[in-house]
């Protein structure tokens, strides 16, 4: 054997060398690394559960105080809105002349729900009611109201109607 050949060979065989040695050793050493390090995120991620249980009990307090605040209860918002009105009415003198079913419009997978009913009454009342239903509980936007004086011919008296249309999104 000349030595050319023994150079190629010392070679080749460090080459086969170091191949085994990270087929064996180094790669599973990086294996067991990765997988230490996945466990320890994992033991971070159990060791902060009861933190997370007790902001996400806080949170269910703060929602649940919400709906209460803003009157919203577990059934419908077609029933929450007439029952809103109907005691709102109740205390102010209004008279609720008609509640017709809601007006839906699905477009881009947003469902829109228009509202339409009519009171009659005093004109501060009426407002009051408007600003009651927008601002205190959030059921929706009023889009519109429709002031009309009517006369009743049978007793002379005049009366003022107002239609409201509320526009909720969801």
């Amino acid at each position: 054997m000349n030595s050319t050949l023994k150079n190629r060979l010392l070679v080749g065989g460090f080459i086969v060398l170091l191949f085994i040695c990270y087929k064996f050793a180094v790669a599973n050493t990086i294996a067991l690394k990765q997988e230490y390090d996945k466990l320890s995120t994992q033991e971070a991620l159990f060791n902060n559960i009861p933190k997370q249980i007790a902001i996400l009990k806080k949170k269910e307090q703060y929602y649940d105080s919400l709906l209460t605040a803003y009157k919203i209860g577990g059934t419908s918002i077609q029933n929450n809105i007439l029952n809103t009105v109907t005691s709102f009415s109740n205390k102010h003198n209004l008279k609720i002349t008609s509640f017709s079913e809601p007006h839906t419009i699905l477009e881009k997978s947003l469902r829109t729900n228009t509202y339409t009913f009519t009171v009659q009454g005093h004109f501060n009342s009426i407002l009051q009611l408007i600003y009651t239903l927008e601002q205190k509980t959030k059921y929706g936007e009023v889009i519109s109201v429709s002031y009309e004086k009517k006369k009743n011919y049978r007793t002379g008296t005049s009366y003022l109607q107002a239609t409201i249309l509320l526009q909720s999104f969801g």
